[in-house]
């Protein structure tokens, strides 16, 4: 106990204020989404990661990897979307073991009509709160985060 750096004043007004504001921010985010297009959270995340890839198309490790989410979690979240006919799975030629996670014209649809109202709440509970010195401070901060973490998982 005695080589701990316990957090001061400061860093733990820090702590308590990201994860404050992270667990209220994704609940409001999940909520609008699930209101306004029938989509959870990372099942958006899931249109939006594939709707940049090209084709339309990613491994399913690769995406995966890019949410930062585990196998089995984004398995349970494609099929989901799967039942709904957004994604669809296929696989490899070249890998058997390798599988495809498809974003179906369905998919693109909902992304359309879902993106607008999403990128709103995020404008008006977060980016438009901040002042551009905060947000670039933000940015950079939890940027650095990122990738020291990701760092040490590689």
């Amino acid at each position: 106990m005695g080589d701990t750096r316990w957090l001061d004043e400061e860093e733990m007004r820090a702590w308590k204020g990201f994860l404050a504001a992270s667990a209220l921010l994704g609940r409001r985010l999940d909520q609008q989404l699930k209101v306004d297009s029938g989509l959870s959270h990372p099942q958006y995340e899931i249109l939006v990661r594939l709707s940049a890839a090209p084709d339309g198309e990613l491994r399913m490790t690769e995406l995966a990897d890019a949410l930062i989410n585990t196998k089995s979690g984004l398995t349970y979240q494609v099929t989901q979307l799967e039942k709904a006919g957004l994604v669809r799975r296929r696989t490899c030629p070249s890998d058997v073991r390798g599988v495809f996670a498809v974003l179906t014209e369905t998919g693109w649809q909902r992304l359309r009509e879902a993106a607008p109202g999403h990128v709103g709440a995020v404008r008006e509970l977060l980016i438009d709160v901040l002042s551009p010195e905060q947000l670039t401070a933000i940015a950079d901060g939890l940027g650095e985060v990122t990738r020291r973490l990701r760092a040490r998982t590689d």
